[in-house]
């Protein structure tokens, strides 16, 4: 087994990088992907034929490399310097959606918002009936509040 992995590292460093890859879509700050940047240049190492400490030593360098240059550089232009970027449900704060089971007058209903439905209450003490506009205001846990909009 261990003859195979030695004679096989490119492998290794490969299902790194994909690992690296699926991570940092679950991150998004463009840190984990210099691991995976830093792990192609070892599956390149490797198929030239180069020692493991060559390879590992590849992979420092062109990490620690990424991390200086290419990271910058993708949240310069991909997040735009945005310090407090809003993300998951907080994104939703101001956005419309469409009643699709009626909001009850002081209870809950459902609001589908860009495909997803939310468990929603209203602002006001009026029903809110299913197919109506709405835009919310307010976030608590998963449930949002909205308003009627115009």
């Amino acid at each position: 087994m261990i003859d195979y992995l030695s004679q096989h590292l490119w492998q290794m460093w490969a299902v790194v990088a994909v690992v690296c890859l699926i991570l940092e879509l679950t991150a998004g700050d463009f840190f984990i992907m210099c691991f995976s940047i830093g792990a192609v240049f070892a599956v390149v190492c490797a198929a030239l034929g180069g020692s493991f400490y060559w390879q590992l030593a590849v992979f420092a360098l062109f990490t620690i490399v990424s991390l200086f240059l290419v990271r910058p550089f993708a949240l310069r232009y991909l997040h735009k310097n945005e310090e407090h970027r809003v993300s998951n449900a907080d994104a939703l704060l101001g956005r419309r959606g469409r009643v699709v089971e009626t909001i009850e007058a002081g209870g809950y209903g459902r609001v589908a918002i860009d495909g997803d439905v939310w468990k929603a209450a209203a602002t006001t003490k009026d029903e809110i009936p299913a197919g109506k506009y709405v835009r919310v205001t307010n976030r608590e846990s998963i449930i949002i509040t909205v308003e009627p909009a115009d």
